[in-house]
């Protein structure tokens, strides 16, 4: 199966490059994986709520141009649904069994996804009610991947 992450923005600090890296290793033995950044727009503070929908579109406009034909697609939203550890390994075998070889998980910037990208989403997930900087969500993710694979395969490293 190929797993395609779409994130807004670069990865500035090192301990989440190397965590990036260690997670993207991992799932090197039962995924490819790949990696798309996609640039993110500077927002001023005190931005007016138009300006941050822009931000938010021109943003999106730049997700839904990497999101590739036949890809089964999760954007990760706070309104989304929540899911087990043993949900989402679940839900990735079943993906497989059924038919979808691709899948893209869209992580969005500071402001979130704009409403285009939500309803391009086959699924909306979320990880908690809580609000977590986009790039420490980068690393969460592949590790749930990554956890996700080692449940499906009864592997030892969840509990």
């Amino acid at each position: 199966m190929k797993i395609t992450v779409i994130a807004v923005g670069k990865i500035k600090e090192k301990y989440l490059v190397e965590a990036i890296k260690e997670y993207s290793k991992r799932l090197g033995r039962y995924c490819k994986l790949e990696i798309i950044e996609v640039a993110d727009e500077k927002t001023p503070d005190g931005a007016s709520r138009a300006l941050e929908d822009q931000i938010r579109e021109k943003e999106g406009e730049r997700i839904l141009k990497a999101v590739r034909e036949g890809s089964y697609v999760t954007a990760l939203a706070i309104e989304g649904k929540m899911l087990s550890s043993e949900e989402l390994a679940g839900r990735i075998e079943q993906y497989g069994i059924g038919g979808i070889s691709q899948l893209t998980f869209i992580i969005g910037g500071s402001l979130g996804l704009s409403g285009k990208v939500l309803k391009r989403a086959d699924q909306l997930l979320s990880f908690s009610k809580m609000t977590f900087p986009h790039q420490l969500m980068r690393v969460i993710l592949l590790e749930q991947i990554y956890r996700s694979y080692r449940i499906i395969y009864g592997e030892p490293y969840h509990k």
